[in-house]
C-alpha cells in the first residue's frame, strides 16, 4: 500500500492545485475557473439563473464506514443539481467547500474530488472555485450549484392549480432501504469484524442510496415533448413531505393514490425482509431525488405512456385537503414523517 499524505505535508494551496488538475471548462458561460479570487461566469442572454447549496455533515448526513469517498463526492454534486432540476433549470457552474479533520490525507481529498469530477461530467456542469479548511470534526461539504433556463422557464413550487396531476419520476423508496441494509452490515461487522458485507443481491437499493442521480434527463424530456410543469420539486425527504412542500405553496390540497405509486421490485424485496411497508418507505424514507411535479390535464397525452413517469394523483382545492386514496377509496390525510433537519 502507497504511503498516504497527510494534508499538513503539502498545504492548502498546493492540495489547490492537485484538486485543480483534470478539471477544464465545458460551458461557454465558464469565463474563468479555479485559480484567482472568484470566478468569472458571463451570464446568457434571455436566460434566468438559479442558485442553490447544500451541506454534508459527517455523522448527519453520511457516515465514511460504508461510504466510499467518491461516492460521496458524486453524491454531493448529484443531490444539488436536483435542486436545480427541480427549478426546470440545467446547472452551469458549482462551487465546493470542504472541511476536513487531521484524519483525512491528501490521497483521501483527491479521491472525494474525482467522485466530484465524474459527476461533474455526468451532468456538464463546470467545478470553478470553492475553499478547504481544517476541522476539529470530522469531514463537512458544501456545494453551491448556479443554473440555468431560457426566461420564463423557470418553475417554482408554488404554480400548481386544481385538478393539475401530479406526476413522480422513477421508482420511490429504494434509498432508504438501501440505507437500512448498510445499516445492518455496518451492525454486523461492529458486532464480528471477520464478518464480510452480504451486499451482492442488494445492489439496486444500495447504489440508490450511496450514489444517486439527479433526473436532469427528465428536464430535456420534458421539454423535447412541450411540456413546462406548473409547480416542480424534488424528492429529498419522503414523497409525503414534497406534496405538502407542493400543496402549501400553491395553496391547493392533493389526491395521491397509493395504487400508483412507483415502487421497483429490488425494493419491495428488501422491504418484505426488514418487514417493512413499501409504501411508507416511498411517502416517508428521503433520499430519492427524483422530481415530483404537476402538469395541467392537457398535458396527460404527452406523458401517458412515458417509461420513467408516472402519474400519481391530481391537485384539489385547498379546502379538500392532501390525501392519500388507497385501493379501498379511503381517503387518508397525508402526513410528512420523513428527515428533519433538527
Amino acid at each position: 500500500m502507497p504511503d498516504l499524505t497527510p494534508l499538513t505535508a503539502i498545504g492548502e494551496f498546493a492540495l489547490i492545485r492537485r484538486l485543480q488538475q483534470g478539471i477544464s471548462p465545458r460551458q461557454p458561460s465558464t469565463v474563468l475557473g479555479i485559480g484567482d479570487d472568484a470566478a468569472i461566469i458571463a451570464p446568457t442572454p434571455g436566460a434566468e439563473q438559479v442558485m442553490t447549496t447544500d451541506l454534508l455533515v459527517e455523522g448527519i448526513h453520511f457516515d465514511l464506514s460504508f461510504c466510499p469517498l467518491r461516492h460521496l463526492g458524486y453524491k454531493a454534486i448529484a443531490v444539488n443539481v436536483s435542486d436545480v432540476a427541480a427549478m426546470n433549470a440545467l446547472p452551469t457552474q458549482l462551487v465546493v467547500g470542504v472541511s476536513a479533520s487531521p484524519r483525512f490525507t491528501v490521497e483521501a481529498i483527491e479521491e472525494l474530488y474525482a467522485g466530484m469530477r465524474l459527476a461533474c461530467e455526468a451532468y456538464n456542469v463546470d467545478l470553478v472555485g470553492g475553499d478547504t479548511t481544517a476541522s476539529r470534526g470530522g469531514l463537512t461539504l458544501a456545494v453551491t450549484v448556479l443554473g440555468e433556463a431560457p426566461a420564463g422557464e423557470v418553475v417554482r413550487r408554488s404554480g400548481g392549480k386544481p385538478t393539475d396531476l401530479l406526476c413522480v419520476s422513477g421508482d420511490l423508496g429504494a434509498a432508504f432501504l438501501g440505507l437500512q441494509v448498510l445499516e445492518r452490515e455496518k451492525q454486523a461487522f461492529l458486532a464480528d469484524p471477520e464478518t464480510q458485507p452480504e451486499l451482492a443481491s442488494y445492489e439496486y437499493v444500495v447504489q440508490r442510496q450511496l450514489r444517486p442521480e439527479a433526473r436532469l434527463d427528465i428536464i430535456h424530456e420534458l421539454r423535447e415533448r412541450g411540456i413546462r410543469p406548473s409547480s416542480m420539486i424534488d424528492i429529498s425527504d419522503g414523497l409525503a413531505s414534497e406534496v405538502l412542500h407542493l400543496c402549501q405553496a400553491s395553496g391547493t390540497g392533493a389526491r395521491v393514490f397509493t395504487e400508483f405509486l412507483p415502487l421497483a421490485n429490488p425494493t419491495l424485496e428488501a422491504a418484505a425482509e426488514f418487514n417493512l411497508d413499501p409504501l411508507t418507505c416511498a411517502l416517508n424514507g428521503g433520499e430519492d431525488y427524483e422530481l415530483l411535479f404537476t402538469v395541467p390535464v392537457a398535458d396527460h397525452d404527452k406523458l401517458k405512456n412515458h417509461p420513467d413517469i408516472t402519474i400519481i394523483g391530481h391537485l384539489t382545492p385547498a379546502e379538500d385537503g392532501a390525501n392519500l386514496i388507497t385501493k379501498a377509496k379511503q381517503a387518508v390525510p397525508l402526513q410528512a414523517q420523513g428527515w428533519t433537519s433538527f
